[in-house]
């Protein structure tokens, strides 16, 4: 069994076609698949579309999305903790973190929700699925400040020392479609030499494209679009596969374990 630990299943690019996404999914023998909230009026819909799917989520607001967000919102996310608080479905607190590569982003306003949605982590007992980009040492030392109970730094592309650091805070390190290009020689290089109980396996669809998926900026232009779905986990764990000398079902079933490990809820 495969577990995708980050899949965007609720965004619009899924919208025609929802249940065959799943399907495919589920054919190929990805069985869960994690969907993390990413701004607060998604947190109901999303979690009644993964109830009604039998499918694990996150309830967070994404820092790409602190721009329109409202201290308000914190109130509404730290009550629908609290009512999920026994619903075997709801696994951590995600999608949270900073991201200093976009543009525009107000630093202070993404690091006021960081430490807020850390502190509701805290409060309700949940590990934490992190957005990191450009922005490791930031997140790191915010989970000095306020400790949570471990969880996934999603889409990891750090230095081996952060990778570590985050390893020391009781994160394991998420590897996904970036993986499978030949060029991505750091990040091939932490998939190969990590503890093996540091790593699990994410699409992130529908974007982070594997490279037979991916488009160019000039097909992107003319109008093509790649699309990341959960169904293609198992062959992007070919790379990891490869990278560590194991089999798939030697993959599957570490990855899976790692998953279980950080994100206790899912062992339910």
């Amino acid at each position: 069994m495969w577990i995708d630990t980050h899949c965007h299943w609720d965004a619009p690019e899924f919208a025609e076609d929802r249940e065959a996404v799943r399907a495919r999914a589920l054919a190929a023998g990805v069985k869960r698949f994690i969907v993390p909230v990413v701004q607060a009026s998604d947190l109901a819909r999303t979690q009644a579309l993964c109830r009604a799917a039998g499918q694990p989520y996150a309830l967070g607001i994404h820092p790409l999305y602190t721009p329109g967000a409202q201290d308000a919102d914190l109130a509404l996310l730290d009550r629908m903790l609290h009512e999920a608080a026994t619903d075997p479905l709801l696994v951590a607190v995600g999608e949270i973190g900073l991201d200093f590569f976009v543009p525009g982003l107000d630093p202070e306003r993404q690091q006021f929700f960081y430490a807020a949605q850390l502190k509701l982590a805290r409060k309700h007992q949940l590990p934490v699925i992190l957005h990191v980009r450009k922005s490791a040492d930031q997140l790191l030392a915010g989970l000095r400040r306020i400790p949570v109970q471990g969880g996934i730094a999603h889409a990891f592309n750090g230095s081996t020392q952060q990778a570590n650091a985050f390893i020391e805070q009781g994160f394991a390190l998420g590897f996904g479609g970036a993986l499978t290009f030949e060029r991505a020689l750091q990040l091939r290089r932490l998939a190969a030499e990590l503890p093996e109980t540091a790593l699990v396996l994410e699409t992130d669809a529908p974007d982070i494209p594997p490279h037979w998926l991916y488009k160019t900026a000039e097909q992107r232009q003319q109008g093509e679009r790649s699309r990341n779905e959960p169904c293609e986990l198992p062959r992007i764990a070919e790379t990891l596969a490869a990278l560590r000398g194991w089999s798939l079902e030697q993959t599957a079933a570490i990855t899976s374990a790692n998953a279980c490990r950080v994100l206790p809820k899912l062992n339910g």
